[in-house]
């Protein structure tokens, strides 16, 4: 995302940290979820950060898009979520929960594994063998396993840069930034915090299916977005990007059955060193991308994996035809339209609400 967007790497580190340890303490420690950076805002951060040299202009656009947080937050408190819940079916739910990783299967697969194949699938099959066939201790680290077989193999390989870590600094800060506010980006900005919102839904209907645990009753969505929006705010005043839970996280979870938001929180501290000291974080970033999409193909194929299971607990009838409608056209928007999950969505619940079901009538 840094890279994308021309912010700084480690104020990038540095914001992901804080903003998680803001979520959690609004959402007092019972959602363990990370924050990260959201690429529904790479266009415009790109814009001002990039092309147009403002980051004060994407600080005022991250400002206006914790405001409509905010405010989104203030009305689901005052309708109450129990009707929000009501208004998303299971068929709605369980492709959407599907398609945030599904969505993401191009990034894992064409931008990062198959730059080296060969290493992707050393990572993969490491991380792999780690989750189904090792003992306790080991399933507790898959993820981890499969990052340092793969950073191995890729070092002996020779496609290791190390010159990264040699030329970073020991030492540095995130800059403070000042807002520059016009309507043109508060206009820009703002509106894409729906999308956000939307997929926030998504990710903690995901993270239900794998706690067990309903953290829209407990704490409560409201304040999941008061933590999100906040932790955006933040991020943007100390040169960060827009944050969000973050689905990767979400495998993780899956993968490792450890719900400790102290883990998270812990994890939080290591990110604000990383960023703070220039030569850890660059070890981080001379991971090769390839190791990262053989670890992505497992992680976002379990959040795809969730939505089917979610359907399956719900016990969803494939059979009839309205139903079949709502979750092909979810799946083909969500995955073949860039950041179209919060418009595959909208597009499912118009089918469920405003489309009769014919098929009883037809059948009989």
């Amino acid at each position: 995302m840094p890279v994308l967007t021309v912010l700084d790497p480690g104020s990038a580190l540095v914001a992901s940290g804080l903003g998680t340890l803001i979520f959690h303490l609004i959402t007092r420690g019972k959602v363990p979820t990370y924050l990260g950076a959201s690429f529904a805002f790479i266009a415009p951060l790109a814009l001002y950060v990039g092309e147009l040299n403002s980051p004060g202009q994407a600080v005022a656009g991250l400002i206006s898009v914790s405001v409509v947080y905010a405010i989104v937050a203030l009305l689901i408190s005052f309708i109450g979520f129990d009707k929000v819940r009501k208004a998303i079916p299971p068929v709605v739910v369980g492709p959407v929960v599907s398609i945030i990783g599904l969505a993401l299967a191009t990034t894992a697969v064409t931008n990062m594994a198959a730059v080296n194949w060969d290493v992707a699938i050393v990572s993969l099959v490491a991380a792999i063998i780690a989750t189904i066939a090792g003992n306790k201790t080991i399933r507790l680290f898959p993820i981890l396993i499969g990052l340092a077989v793969g950073y191995i193999y890729a070092a002996v390989r020779g496609i290791v840069d190390f010159s990264t870590i040699t030329e970073a600094p020991v030492f540095a800060l995130p800059q403070f930034i000042m807002p520059e506010f016009t309507w043109v980006v508060i206009f820009g900005m703002a509106p894409i915090a729906l999308v956000t919102i939307i997929e926030d839904l998504g990710h903690m209907f995901v993270l239900n299916e794998i706690t067990g645990k309903d953290v829209t009753k407990d704490p409560g969505f409201p304040s999941i977005l008061w933590g999100n929006g906040l932790a955006t705010l933040i991020s943007g005043f100390i040169g960060g990007p827009a944050q969000t839970t973050y689905a990767e996280n979400l495998g993780v979870l899956a993968i490792t059955r450890q719900f400790s938001s102290k883990i998270i929180q812990g994890a939080a501290v290591i990110a604000i060193l990383l960023g703070l000291f220039g030569k850890v974080g660059a070890a981080i970033q001379s991971i090769p991308v390839a190791v990262m999409g053989g670890i992505c193909i497992l992680l976002f194929g379990m959040i795809a994996g969730m939505g089917i299971r979610h359907m399956v607990e719900e016990n969803v009838n494939m059979a009839n035809m309205k139903n079949l409608v709502i979750v092909a056209v979810i799946f083909i928007i969500g995955v073949g339209y860039a950041n179209g999950i919060a418009i595959a969505t909208i597009a499912g619940l118009l089918i469920y609400w405003l489309v009769p079901d014919f098929t009883t009538k037809n059948e009989g």
